[in-house]
């Protein structure tokens, strides 16, 4: 499927591969459903497993684990708020290119802002296979790191997806680049505090 085919190509030549997108005429659906569904399940089923099998530990103490229960629920809340993450930045990406000038129809242009929302994502959701260990240290510095990937691909894909000038795409990704890292914050507070007050987590300590 040309679709997901595009995964690998945005983390090899983004570039060319913006270049591609832009040229397709895939409908909303076609764009987020074949896509996100399935990327979004490397880190829920990643962390039921990390959480559950491997477990952490702070300092000196003995590793705490969560029960099958408990992790199945906070991954499948998970799995929704990173879901509905991506399909809210695609719309304030519509939503926001009108007010930067982007001259497309209004249906192509629903499209181009799926699109970036959806590949940006890729290289967190791909990333998150790092949930498997889950050590606070190393999944902080390999997220960091896909985050920083994902900004680069929203001040390179832009331009090219939006057509319009570099000067109004640096602003544009500017403001996109902002409303990811508040909807990165919400999705990760949120899902916790909702699984923390009505699932009640369940911990198993000192392995």
């Amino acid at each position: 499927m040309a679709i997901l085919e595009h995964t690998l190509g945005i983390m090899i030549h983004p570039d060319k591969e913006w270049q591609e997108i832009r040229k397709e005429k895939h409908s909303f659906l076609q764009v987020f459903i074949s896509h996100v569904p399935f990327l979004a399940l490397i880190p829920a089923v990643s962390a039921y497993i990390g959480v559950t099998q491997v477990g952490w530990s702070f300092g000196a103490g003995g590793v705490t684990k969560l029960t099958p229960m408990s992790a199945a629920s906070l991954c499948l809340i998970t799995y929704f708020a990173l879901i509905i993450g991506v399909y809210m930045l695609g719309e304030f990406i519509n939503w926001m290119s009108k007010t930067y000038g982007v001259r497309d129809g209004d249906e192509q242009r629903h499209y181009e802002g799926t699109a970036l929302a959806v590949y940006v994502s890729t290289p967190v959701f791909l990333a998150s296979v790092v949930h498997l260990y889950p050590d606070i240290y190393l999944n902080a510095a390999v997220v960091g790191i896909a985050g920083a990937y994902a900004i680069y691909l929203i001040y390179e894909g832009i331009p090219i997806l939006m057509n319009i000038s570099k000067e109004r795409a640096f602003m544009y990704a500017t403001s996109v680049v902002t409303i990811a890292l508040v909807l990165a914050v919400m999705v990760r507070v949120g899902s916790v505090i909702l699984w923390t007050v009505a699932v009640h987590p369940v911990y198993i300590d000192g392995i």
